[in-house]
């Protein structure tokens, strides 16, 4: 195998606490050929000091200051300065092992593909782990329409831009969506677009810490409302290259609603979206049938669609319950 370089893009903003963390695993990696790119995205913490001493201790690192613009802006700064032949991103908050670069690698070299994904685990505040993948011992070597259809579905690969390593030509065009929440929605499938086939590894590399104060478990709701429509057109745009995939793209969708419907019963101004309450619910329930009768509706997908015929505050029970036993 040959040892090309590799560029880390890290997003920085506000992490002080889990940032030591994320950077000790990029920098303690078992494969050295890398550029580590922190793109502090307008800290105002103590992030900003530990990007620059790890910068004076580790040569291979650089650290780069810009007003804040959000994730994806930070991706995109990050992408424009790599040089890297590949590509991966790490979340500052999360923290990868040791040969997590040189696995990603493996597979993208000996499958000859532009695109390899590993394997992850949700780590809780409670302390709970959760395996997300279709084994650790598994080794595959998929077609783009097989990689979709399993996202689609929730099979054991995520849309995260996380745990994965990129062709760096894949970029050449290709950029996170500014001001969008649920970014790498509206930009993961366009990717695999461009990949004819897919190397996918089922042992866990990626760590993604659940934390209440997170970009995904906080913010407005009007942003929340994005998983939506960025699902929505992700969903058409993948239905129109694959007609076939009509039925798992319609599971995908509902999956956003339900999504959405669980962070809006958190929001403390829930009164004010009455509205978009009504109108998530009212779809919600109008796939109700083809949720009990088809297939590639999980469990869970089904209990939710059953305790929802009872009302909203049954559902929201239902749901508090059910995501207290999972935490």
């Amino acid at each position: 195998m040959n040892e090309p370089l590799i560029s880390v893009i890290v997003p920085v903003y506000n992490v002080e606490k889990y940032l030591p963390d994320c950077l000790d695993s990029i920098k303690n990696q078992t494969y050295t050929n890398l550029e580590i790119l922190l793109i502090d995205d307008g800290s105002t913490d103590s992030s900003v000091t530990i990007c620059e001493d790890y910068a004076k201790k580790d040569s291979r690192t650089k650290v780069y200051h810009k007003e804040n613009g959000g994730l994806s802006d930070a991706r995109n700064y990050g992408i424009e300065r790599a040089s890297g032949q590949y590509f991966t991103f790490i979340d500052s908050d999360d923290y990868i092992i040791k040969d997590y670069v040189s696995y990603l690698l493996e597979l993208a070299q000996k499958n000859e593909v532009k695109i390899a994904i590993g394997s992850h685990t949700v780590c809780y505040e409670s302390g709970k782990n959760s395996y997300k993948g279709l084994g650790e011992d598994k080794k595959i070597t998929i077609s783009s329409k097989e990689a979709l259809e399993h996202i689609l579905l929730d099979d054991g690969i995520d849309l995260s831009a996380w745990a994965k390593l990129y062709s760096a030509e894949l970029f050449k065009e290709i950029r996170y969506p500014k001001g969008l929440a649920f970014e790498d929605t509206a930009t993961t499938y366009k990717l695999i677009f461009l990949s004819n086939k897919i190397a996918y590894g089922g042992k866990s590399i990626y760590n993604y810490r659940i934390r209440s104060n997170s970009i995904t478990t906080s913010g407005s709701f009007k942003k929340k409302m994005q998983l939506i429509s960025n699902t929505q057109k992700m969903c058409d745009d993948i239905t129109s290259k694959y007609p076939e995939l009509e039925t798992a793209a319609e599971r995908r969708l509902v999956w956003a609603y339900f999504s959405t419907l669980n962070q809006l019963l958190k929001c403390p101004d829930r009164k004010e979206y009455k509205k978009e309450e009504n109108e998530i619910v009212h779809f919600l329930k109008s796939r109700s049938k083809q949720i009990k009768s088809s297939a590639v509706y999980s469990k869970r997908d089904k209990l939710a669609s059953f305790t929802l015929k009872f009302g909203i505050s049954f559902y929201k029970f239902a749901w508090d319950f059910y995501s207290k036993l999972n935490k």
